[in-house]
Parts: structure tokens; sequence; C-alpha cells
């Protein structure tokens, strides 16, 4: 087999996943058909099912690499040392959930149906929890916040809660808009905002204005 062979599977592949995930996320997993999904890419049935044999394997696929996109990110939470940090870390945290919105739009429905991705986010939750700890423990270490230990495990759990939850929020508050892409800034902006607003109490009061203040620049009235 020719290299020019070997790398078309693999481009056609990821197009496939390319475009079932642009689907999902528009139309929600549950009303997108495996027929729907080839009639976009313009190819067979059998073509799609050669690369990928159940939806299953598409939706696993899709998990997989944000996943690894998300274990990658949760690292920056060990740099986070002030507010405009964690800004910035949640900011990235909730555009990685906006790209991947389908499994949080989906979740309770997906977990119920797929064994596989109800054990793996088990893992995210895991590590989320771990990032979380890692911007309280150093928000406490840049001396912009005081925590009792205590206080930081609940803390962090609520920013997990909100973190995971925050977009099936927004689809309930306006279902015909929230997860449209001209809502993203909005909703990626406010979920940011609401989990660091979880810290007001135990900020210093220069970082509670400085949140406040990034808040009221970058979010909509």
């Amino acid at each position: 087999m020719s290299e020019r062979e070997k790398k078309r599977p693999r481009r056609t592949a990821e197009r496939i996943l390319e475009v079932t995930l642009g689907l999902f996320n528009r139309f929600g997993e549950p009303n997108v058909s495996t027929t729907l999904i080839s009639a976009e890419l313009k190819i067979s049935p059998g073509n799609l099912y050669y690369h990928y044999p159940a939806k299953d394997e598409l939706i696993n696929a899709l998990f997989d690499r944000y996943e690894r996109a998300l274990n990658d990110l949760l690292l920056a939470a060990d740099d986070v040392s002030n507010v405009e940090d964690a800004w910035l870390f949640f900011h990235m945290l909730f555009e990685l959930v906006w790209q991947h919105r389908f499994l949080y739009r989906d979740l309770n429905d997906l977990l119920s149906k797929n064994r596989r991705l109800e054990t793996h986010f088990q893992f995210v939750l895991k590590n989320k929890l771990r990032a979380m700890h890692a911007v309280l423990h150093g928000l406490e270490r840049g001396g912009v916040a005081t925590l009792t230990s205590a206080e930081a495990d609940p803390v962090a759990t609520a920013m997990v809660v909100v973190t995971t939850y925050w977009l099936s929020y927004e689809y309930v508050r306006d279902p015909r808009h929230a997860l449209e892409p001209e809502s993203a800034a909005a909703a990626l902006g406010r979920g940011a905002y609401h989990t660091l607003a979880l810290l007001m109490p135990h900020l210093d009061s220069a970082s509670r204005a400085h949140l406040q203040a990034l808040a009221a620049a970058y979010l909509p009235d």
C-alpha cells in the first residue's frame, strides 16, 4: 500500500469525526442518525461503517479526543496564582466544553446508554476536581485567597458541578438560542464568572474588585 493510500483512510476518518461533531453539537446526539451523517458527508453508509461500524464508536472517538484535550488543559490549573490567571483558565475550559457541547447537552442520556462513557466520565470528574483544588492552592500561594481545608473541598466540588452542568443550565434557561454559535461568548463568559464567583467570600478585597471588573468588561449587560 502506498503512503498516499495509507493517509486517505485517516483523512476520511478525521473528516467523518469533524462533520459528526458539528451535527451532534447543532442538533444533539440523539437527533443525529448515521444516515444523516453519511448524507452530510456525501458518502455511502457503507463507507461510514467501514471507518466507524456503530454510532457508539463515533461517540467514543469524539469523547477520546475531548478527554485528551481536557487532561492537557487541566494541567494549566497548576499555574494559576491570581484572579486573572483563573479567569483565563476557566474561559479556556469552557471553550473546550463548548467545542464538545453535545457531550454536556446530552450527558445523562449518553451515560445511560454508553457504558464506556459512564466509566470514563468518572475520570473526567476526578481530574476536574484535582484541577479545582490546584486552582484554590494556587490562589492561596499567590496570597489572594484564604480557605480552610474544610472550606476547600465543598468549594472545589461546587466548581466541578458548575463547569459540568453550566451548559445544561444555559439550555434550560433559553432552549431556542443557548447552544447556538452566536450565544457562545456570553454563555462561556457567564460560566467562567459564576464558577469564579464561588470564590468571592474567600478572595481578598482587591481580587474581588478585579474579578468584578473583569466581569463588567467582558460580560454583556
